[in-house]
């Protein structure tokens, strides 16, 4: 049922943001050349695939987590585009493609690897990544990655319906009240 949801969500989403997906597009491309930013993360099962997102850093920025980025790496643009979670639309296609649901653990890169053994010590791994979850709810990031596995699994073991749109509701409130 949540897949039905993830569909038809990501179809209609991917059709209402195409103007504010198509600006955001044009902007980035004339504000650092390259809007779209796709990096490797680990998924379902603990399968690679690619992550699209719009491009927050330059360009020759390393592939690290983010936490481990020094500020001055994001673009004034990509400042913004983090701030109000703009840079997250394109995973709308990750959704559609079936690399993601809208609501699951957010997916790592593969040189997390104290996130992975946590995650894959709880199960976490079961379930597809998503774009938001309990952990972003709660603001809870990969820095502390026992504390991530933990939220996680707790999520994966509680999911259900009511709790999928609850994630999807709250994380729309706490993104207008640049919570998030």
């Amino acid at each position: 049922m949540i897949r039905l949801f993830d569909l038809i969500f990501s179809v209609f989403g991917l059709i209402i943001l195409l103007p504010v997906l198509t600006l955001l597009w044009i902007i980035g491309l004339y504000s650092n050349g390259s809007p779209i930013f796709k990096q490797k993360r680990i998924g379902h099962k603990q399968k690679p695939f690619l992550l699209i997102k719009f491009r927050t850093m330059h360009i020759n920025t390393k592939s690290v987590p983010t936490h481990l980025i020094d500020s001055s790496a994001i673009t004034p643009f990509g400042h913004f585009l983090r701030r109000t979670k703009l840079d997250e639309l394109p995973q709308l296609l990750n959704v559609l493609l079936g690399d993601m649901s809208l609501v699951g653990p957010r997916p790592c890169l593969s040189s997390q690897k104290k996130l992975i053994t946590e995650r894959k010590k709880r199960g976490v791994f079961g379930v597809k990544p998503g774009i938001t979850g309990l952990a972003q709810v709660t603001n809870i990031d990969m820095k502390k990655p026992t504390l991530l596995a933990k939220t996680d699994s707790k999520m994966v073991e509680n999911m259900n319906l009511y709790l999928y749109f609850y994630y999807i509701t709250k994380t729309f409130f706490l993104i207008l009240k640049n919570k998030v």
